[in-house]
């Protein structure tokens, strides 16, 4: 059974910068899509960045100044690496695991997120 672990969120004040994880187990995900998409109270899951099997990557066009996505396909993780973190940026951070090596909008198994807190 596939199951993806996120970890690494927290509380950070603005301005500061922090480095996400997702983790698979049950699976070897280098053939697999990888996506992040975070989700504040009240709001849907929005798209931050994907990561394509060949390594190609898709980004937020507002967030890909900031952020950035990577994968350790040798340690079956992707990380999503967040900096110049404003209060806007908080919410749940999901990853996604993609059926297949192309980038599925909403479609794959998803982890239980990690907690990201901005304070200003």
């Amino acid at each position: 059974q596939v199951q993806l672990v996120e970890s690494g969120g927290g509380l950070v004040r603005a301005g500061g910068s922090l480095k996400i994880s997702c983790a698979a187990s049950g699976t070897v995900f280098g053939s697999n899509a990888i996506s992040w998409y975070r989700q504040a109270p009240g709001t849907r899951r929005d798209l931050v960045a994907c990561i394509m099997s060949s390594g190609r990557t898709v980004y937020d066009q507002i967030l890909k100044t900031r952020f950035t996505i990577s994968r350790d396909n040798a340690k079956n993780t992707v990380y999503l690496e967040l900096n110049s973190l404003k209060p806007e940026d908080t919410g749940v951070y999901y990853c996604l695991r993609s059926p297949d090596s192309e980038c599925r909008y909403l479609q794959g198994t998803w982890g239980q997120g990690t907690q990201v807190t901005v304070s200003s």
